[in-house]
Formats: C-alpha cells, sequence, structure tokens
C-alpha cells in the first residue's frame, strides 16, 4: 500500500480526484521528464486549475512543444499569461518573450518589456540578463529556435 500510495499513477488519481496538492503538482514534472506526457499533462491541467503557477508553466512547455499532444503556442502564450498574472516571475517572463515575439499572442513589445522588469524585479536571473541584452530574445534562447518564434499575427 505504502508503494501505491507514492506512485505516480496514485499522484494521477489524486488529481483527477480533485485533491491537488504541492506533492501531487510536483509529481507532473516526474511524469514529463519520464516521457509520461499525457498522465503529466492531466496532473498540471488540474493543478493550473487549482491555482498552481508552476502547473502553468509547465503546461506551457507541454503546450508549447507539443508533448502529449499537438504543439499550440496559443494554449501555452496563455498559460504563461495566467501564471504571469498570479504573480509568478517565471511566468511574467515567459509571457513577457511571447509578447516580445508575438508568438502565441498579439506582439506588444512594450508590454513584454514591462513582464520581464518586474520578473527582474523579482530578482529572475534569466529576466536579468534579457534586460542587460537590450530585450533581445536571442540572449536567452538558442539560434535553432529563431524559425519558431517568428511573430504570429
Amino acid at each position: 500500500m505504502l508503494f501505491r500510495s507514492m506512485s505516480l499513477s496514485h499522484s494521477l488519481d489524486q488529481a483527477l480526484r480533485g485533491k491537488t496538492s504541492m506533492t501531487t503538482c510536483a509529481s507532473g514534472y516526474l511524469m514529463t521528464k519520464s516521457g509520461q506526457h499525457d498522465m503529466a499533462r492531466q496532473v498540471f491541467s488540474r493543478c493550473a486549475e487549482a491555482g498552481y503557477t508552476g502547473a502553468m508553466t509547465w503546461m506551457s512547455y507541454l503546450e508549447e512543444n507539443g508533448f502529449g499532444g499537438p504543439a499550440n503556442p496559443d494554449a501555452a502564450a496563455d498559460y504563461d499569461r495566467r501564471a504571469a498574472e498570479a504573480g509568478d516571475p517565471v511566468g511574467m517572463f515567459n509571457h513577457g518573450l511571447d509578447l516580445l515575439r508575438g508568438h502565441g499572442t498579439v506582439q506588444d513589445p512594450a508590454a513584454g518589456r514591462a513582464l520581464i522588469d518586474r520578473a527582474a524585479g523579482m530578482g529572475f536571473a534569466d529576466a536579468r540578463r534579457l534586460q542587460a541584452a537590450d530585450y533581445d530574445p536571442e540572449e536567452v534562447t538558442p539560434d535553432a529556435d529563431r524559425w519558431k518564434y517568428g511573430p504570429m499575427f
């Protein structure tokens, strides 16, 4: 019984029954890293709905990269926005990049810089690095992904 209570299946079951906790939500990370993206989506989506901003940023990652479903930049940007609005510095940084690029959302460089500045003000190192690079996304993302982040609108 102890093993069952610690298993990823148990965490999924808990999330599906609306019993989210930091531990249950963190299990989505193990699911993602072990390639169980369908399970991770189910856990992270329940946890995001319950207000866990870390789950929102993981859902953005899954949506952006098409893990456990087709790639959906619009949904990814929406999860980033929700995390940012909830006060999460990672969400602010990610949604700031979305807005700088116009990826999954309408391009708005001024709003993107403002979110990145807020994340930097909260001590988020990557946001400070992006500020120092005059908000050039190339500073924080590899050149190989440039094709992916062209404005969509």
